[in-house]
């Protein structure tokens, strides 16, 4: 034993020994008293974020290094009458750098976008991607608003932020890369939040088109109203938030809008305030249902509000795949691009699929017409609407036996149940007859592979219903 700690002592006595002791003990410390007062730290540093986020929308002046100094400072007034000084020498760089435009809309088209000026609300994901495609098709004026900054966060789908950019404003990322691609281009950044009260000064200046790229709802309502009752040609972007599928992105008019559950709420709140139509938005027909909003730490949940940036912005995160802002942008862009131009294309709301879901609902009256009383008779609870999202949303725009597109046909699943959504599946015609002259469940007529598929598609009808 006297071995044993004179052998201790010894090892303690060791320089090397006490400084390692002494680290440990001290990193010990450090960490209880960090984990202690985590939740006050936590609590401070978001309440200082809004402070900071607040007190951006009084910003005047951004400073930065040498390094990222702009022709054009942040606050630069621009608007319609803004001049754009070339020399001879720059005119022929920009022509050459917009060769294929010139090409595609002609000469008078481009002078068109050149002399036009465009207002873009909202610099993130969708925003920042239709400014960038404008600036780059020759749209010489451009005026960026946005109170919030660049995170890592946002560096998925943002479409000019880089690492060395988080932290300062989106508007300022935007207006760095700009200055790269295009020199020559009057563009001027607002860091400021959309208000009802501000609307006069932020969309003056006779813009030629505004983009609604905001995403709180409040604030997107009031953008829109005011363009419409000032006629203001304006176009708006809905969620593009947990949405995968590129084909399902369409542009319509906000009355047509259809199974999109942002575009909905959009509409009714617009209604509401007297306007039904004239308003063009690209939306996406697929529903989010594939994944859900990420769920608040448990030391969020006491005092939710205090996670938000801004008072009534939302604090849940919504999933973002980063092409789908990007492709909403781009379309959005396009739109823009091709009207101001005089080349106006003509969108496919809805896919014009309006006549085949109208037909389908006649055909299927007539079949429910003939169904036996020992069935429940005539039990047709649909209109064309559920047509039209029980064939594209649920079937794919094909037969659930045989994948083909041709004459298409909505009948009973089971016969013994009501014609609904719930007992609803799509084959073509000649396979709806058959299928209607069944005598047995359709798990002893299908194969098994063939039933599992069905029922997989109706519970997803059922998880999706809930979102319509």
């Amino acid at each position: 034993m006297e071995g044993y700690i004179e052998r201790l002592s010894k090892a303690f006595s060791d320089t090397r020994v006490q400084l390692v002791t002494t680290a440990i003990a001290a990193s010990a410390v450090t960490a209880s008293v960090m984990w202690g007062s985590r939740r006050v730290r936590r609590t401070k540093r978001v309440r200082d974020l809004k402070h900071d986020a607040l007190d951006m929308m009084d910003y005047d002046d951004f400073s930065t290094s040498s390094s990222m100094t702009l022709a054009h400072s942040t606050q630069s007034l621009v608007e319609k009458t803004t001049p754009v000084e070339l020399t001879p020498n720059e005119e022929a760089l920009i022509r050459e750098q917009l060769a294929r435009h010139y090409a595609f809309l002609g000469d008078e088209g481009m002078g068109k976008v050149r002399d036009s000026f465009v207002i873009v609300v909202g610099a993130g994901g969708v925003g920042s991607w239709a400014a960038l495609m404008l600036l780059r098709s020759g749209v010489q004026r451009i005026r960026i608003i946005d109170f919030d900054q660049v995170t890592l966060s946002s560096l998925n789908r943002h479409a000019a932020a880089t690492r060395a950019n988080v932290g300062i404003p989106k508007v300022e990322a935007l207006k760095m890369s700009f200055a790269d691609i295009a020199p020559h281009a009057r563009v001027e950044g607002r860091v400021s939040l959309f208000s009802a009260e501000n609307a006069a000064e932020l969309l003056s200046g006779s813009p030629d088109f505004v983009l609604d790229c905001i995403d709180n709802m409040d604030t997107k309502i009031d953008l829109l109203e005011y363009c419409k009752k000032n006629s203001i040609r304006v176009i708006s972007a809905m969620g593009a938030g947990m949405k995968s599928d590129p084909s399902r992105v369409q542009i319509a008019d906000i009355g047509d809008t259809f199974e999109d559950p942002m575009s909905r709420a959009v509409r009714r709140r617009l209604k509401a305030r007297g306007i039904q139509s004239g308003i063009d938005v690209v939306y996406s027909v697929e529903k989010p249902g594939k994944v859900q909003l990420l769920s608040l730490a448990e030391s969020q949940k006491d005092e939710p509000g205090d996670f938000s940036v801004l008072p009534d912005f939302r604090v849940r995160i919504v999933p973002v795949l980063g092409t789908m802002p990007a492709l909403f942008g781009i379309t959005m862009g396009t739109h823009v691009l091709t009207e101001i131009a005089g080349f106006p294309t003509e969108p496919l709301a809805i896919k014009g699929r309006h006549a085949l879901y109208a037909r389908v609902l006649r055909e299927l009256g007539t079949r429910e017409s003939k169904v036996p009383a020992a069935y429940g008779g005539m039990q047709l609870q649909m209109n064309t609407d559920d047509c039209g999202y029980m064939i594209e949303e649920i079937w794919r725009g094909k037969s659930a036996v045989s994948g083909s597109t041709d004459k298409l046909a909505l009948t009973r699943w089971r016969r013994d149940q009501p014609m609904s959504t719930a007992n609803c599946i799509c084959l073509t015609k000649a396979e709806a007859d058959q299928h209607d002259k069944l005598e047995c469940p359709p798990e002893e007529h299908y194969p098994p592979e063939i039933v599992a598929y069905v029922e997989r598609r109706l519970a997803e009808e059922r998880h999706l219903s809930t979102m319509r």
